[in-house]
């Protein structure tokens, strides 16, 4: 029987090469650690389909491509973790592409992506970002990160400030410590997040999909089956991701970002609500502004995506302006 889930992906991948876009994998490190992305067509490497590690070609790897007048303003899109990077950001690509280079990465163990290395840390999945869009000749770009995409963002925008030169984060923390952990949890009703962030079965993505969103959906259960098969995978692997996340209280700090900071955010959001949001824009400082959209839970982006891509839209316009040089 076709796999409803799995059939639509031609239909989402033809949207996306529409938009000018096309899929690139980068070996990151040239022992096995590659990433997938979506990428504008006229920035892919043209002489191989993987981009190689420098250390492993030496002098053989062109260097990045000087910058020219007509490049445009990149921007990293970076997903969660219930799906990869294209069907979590199928209504801002489009959007996006028409005045911005658009990156679309899968983080580890996500889409095409992989490692065999055991770091498990939302620090490693930044490093691997980090290093790969370095190779695909990315400069200072705006990141956009929502939810696990955020905190590995984060850890990106304050290792790499010189890449990252702008920051937008939904429904995320900067860190997830035991405190956040367990009160989320509490909230929700769930014992761990593998318990609600890897379902395995139809009813544990119904509570998941009812947690996430402000508006309760209905979906036939073959469909929520298909995309059980479909888009959790790895499921070793991700668990081990979610253990790397918690950090304990007396160890986490907040950063001191230098980057310009949006907190976009879901008025309804049940996962990590709108009071933590508040509380971490003041602990961010004077360069972090916080909007929220209502009437939107955890998958605000989804849910009300009108209004997401205007205030996106809006903050990343006011950031090149201000970037921009005056004539």
């Amino acid at each position: 029987m076709v796999n409803l889930v799995e059939a639509q992906k031609p239909l989402l991948h033809f949207l996306v090469r529409r938009a000018g876009l096309r899929q690139h994998t980068v070996d990151v490190d040239g022992a096995g650690t590659v990433i997938t992305f979506w990428v504008p067509k006229d920035k892919v490497p043209r002489d191989k389909p993987t981009v190689r590690d420098a250390t492993t070609l030496d002098s053989k790897l062109p260097p990045p491509p000087a910058a020219k007048k007509k490049d445009r303003p990149a921007v990293v899109l970076v997903h969660g973790f219930a799906a990869e990077g294209i069907v979590t950001w199928q209504f801002q690509v489009g959007v996006l592409a028409k005045h911005y280079d658009v990156y679309v990465p899968d983080l580890l163990y996500f889409g095409g992506s992989t490692s065999p290395s055991s770091d498990r840390s939302p620090g490693f999945q930044a490093e691997c970002l980090a290093t790969a869009l370095r190779k695909l000749g990315v400069g200072p770009c705006a990141v956009v990160g929502f939810s696990y995409g955020g905190m590995v963002s984060f850890k990106m925008a304050e290792a790499h400030p010189d890449l990252v030169r702008s920051l937008v984060v939904s429904g995320s923390v900067v860190a997830m410590t035991d405190s956040i952990s367990e009160e989320a949890l509490e909230r929700i009703g769930v014992k761990s997040s593998a318990e609600l962030l890897l379902p395995e079965s139809v009813r544990g993505l119904k509570a998941l999909l009812s947690i996430a969103t402000y508006r309760k959906l209905w979906f036939p259960d073959r469909l929520h089956r298909d995309y059980l098969e479909v888009m959790f995978t790895n499921r070793k692997e991700r668990a081990e991701l979610l253990e790397g996340l918690v950090v304990s209280n007396k160890d986490a700090t907040v950063p001191v970002l230098p980057q310009k900071i949006l907190l976009l955010w879901g008025e309804n959001d049940n996962i990590f609500n709108i009071e933590l949001a508040k509380t971490m824009k003041e602990q961010l400082g004077e360069k972090t502004m916080l909007q929220s959209i209502s009437k939107a839970g955890h998958l605000v982006h989804l849910e009300r995506p009108c209004v997401y891509n205007r205030l996106l839209k809006e903050f990343l316009a006011s950031v090149t302006a201000a970037e921009t040089p005056k004539q």
